[in-house]
């Protein structure tokens, strides 16, 4: 199944803009950050602490609504989900 992942400020720049992964029927919100971290070493160090826990910084957003990484990351992704991934941003 093809999920889309769309990265957003220093991850944009570490995975790129947008891309598309064929991912295996029943794969969660997880595996697909897994699948990125073992894709991106720069990644997982920036997304997942020495424990290899998100790191509490790390807001994703399913289908564009955001969700909770304490929760939700066992969420199943479907054909066609998008999954935003932004790293802490600040501003003035």
């Amino acid at each position: 199944m093809l999920v889309r992942v769309r990265a957003f400020a220093g991850f944009r720049e570490i995975l790129g803009k947008e891309r598309e992964l064929d991912a295996e029927e029943g794969s969660t919100i997880a595996d697909i950050l897994n699948e990125l971290a073992s894709y991106s070493p720069r990644f997982k160090e920036s997304a997942f602490d020495n424990s290899g826990l998100l790191r509490d910084y790390v807001l994703l957003m399913w289908n564009k609504k955001r969700i909770d990484p304490l929760q939700d990351l066992s969420l199943e992704m479907h054909e066609g989900d998008e999954l935003a991934i932004f790293p802490p941003v600040a501003g003035g």
